[in-house]
């Protein structure tokens, strides 16, 4: 597989008995030659901070880019999310991806609220709060959007790279899909369907080149959950529990949403090739494993059926 592969760290607490061996899976992805390291985020169940997590990881890696998959800023203050970014963009001396999203209906009212920020007109505050933090990144001292507005703005700590990192949208939806080719510098959805990628991906190229755009201006990626086993039935009751435990939903529910493989290394060797060949370059794997030592063990094996050689890094 030539697309560039990634890894989700371990998300539930139950995944993790001392949270720092997060650190350690990290370098032992980078070991591997994986190409990126992410780290999700919610207020919904114990995790460790997805910013926190990348900034101990920056000093640890050299090579790998540590990513948010995905990062809800409606949760932070935006000024001081922009120095937050920016900070961990010179930690990892310009190693950051930053995927966002808006939350998810049914699930993350209870986020916004607890955050005392309006669940109405989420998708305009989110794009006004990336734009935001682009102007602070170039030092730029008003900002006046549809949601957010500042007629002055105090000096932030500008970003590594002219420009900030990468921005990439989480998402699929019609509306999403113009987003991210008219705003954003990425794509990272789930579809269940690689076809369904495949025409997602048209429809951002389409919408990229009607806002002036290249069509290449928007890195396709995609977020999947893996689990490599030789026992296929054992892996979907695997499955099953891990979406139980994560959603609250069962298997057979989740899996007409998201992305989602369990079987022998051929199958999600294929699986993830068909997804390559609908214009995925970039995988990002989240292992549905118990534990932290089986996740390390699924690390090994995920690495070992995609790349050309396993602990070695594939080419950017």
């Amino acid at each position: 597989m030539n697309t560039r592969l990634g890894v989700l760290l371990p998300t539930n607490h139950h995944q993790w008995d001392d949270a720092r061996r997060l650190a350690d899976f990290g370098v032992r992805a980078e070991r591997l030659g994986y190409d990126s390291v992410w780290a999700n985020d919610t207020l919904i169940g114990p995790r460790i901070e997805p910013l926190a997590m990348l900034a101990a990881l920056a000093p640890v890696t050299e090579r790998v880019t540590l990513g948010t998959a995905v990062l809800l800023p409606a949760f932070r203050r935006p000024v001081t999310t922009a120095q937050e970014l920016a900070s961990v963009d010179h930690l990892s001396a310009g190693r950051l991806v930053v995927t966002v999203g808006a939350g998810f209906p049914g699930r993350s009212e209870i986020e916004y609220a607890v955050s005392e920020v309006p669940w109405e007109r989420r998708f305009g505050r989110l794009d006004d709060t990336v734009a935001l933090w682009r102007a602070l990144w170039a030092g730029e001292r008003t900002y006046h959007g549809k949601v957010l507005s500042f007629d002055e703005l105090p000096a932030s700590t500008p970003s590594y790279r002219p420009g900030g990192p990468q921005i990439w949208l989480g998402g699929a939806s019609p509306s999403a899909l113009e987003r991210t080719g008219r705003l954003y510098d990425g794509w990272l959805p789930y579809p269940p369907d690689p076809a369904d990628y495949r025409t997602g991906l048209t429809a951002v190229r389409h919408a990229a080149t009607s806002a002036g755009r290249p069509a290449d201006a928007v890195a396709p990626a995609l977020f999947v959950t893996v689990l490599v086993t030789d026992d296929v039935a054992g892996g979907e009751r695997q499955l099953d529990a891990y979406c139980r435990t994560t959603y609250g939903l069962p298997y057979e529910t989740v899996r007409t949403i998201q992305a989602m493989v369990a079987g022998p290394a051929e199958q999600v060797a294929a699986t993830l090739a068909r997804y390559a060949e609908a214009g995925a370059e970039h995988v990002v794997c989240r292992i549905a494993a118990p534990t932290l030592d089986a996740q390390l063990d699924q690390l090994e094996l995920i690495a070992g059926i995609t790349r050309p050689a396993a602990g070695q890094p594939s080419g950017h």
